[in-house]
């Protein structure tokens, strides 16, 4: 079985970005990967979105 290597910037994914602070670069498109897959909660009654992908957390 081989193991499908993941393209990314190297953003860490641990970290909850904040959308005011750190906008999309490409509207809709998750900065680190590129791919627009994602997952959305909401926890504290913040909106939080990560993607599906790679795992990228943003607070919208």
């Amino acid at each position: 079985m081989t193991e499908s290597k993941i393209e990314t910037k190297g953003i860490d994914t641990s970290i909850v970005y904040d959308y005011k602070e750190f906008p999309d670069e490409t509207e809709g498109r998750c900065d680190n990967c590129g791919k627009a897959h994602f997952e959305s909660t909401v926890k504290d009654y913040k909106f939080i979105r990560k993607c599906r992908n790679c795992g990228m957390t943003k607070s919208i």
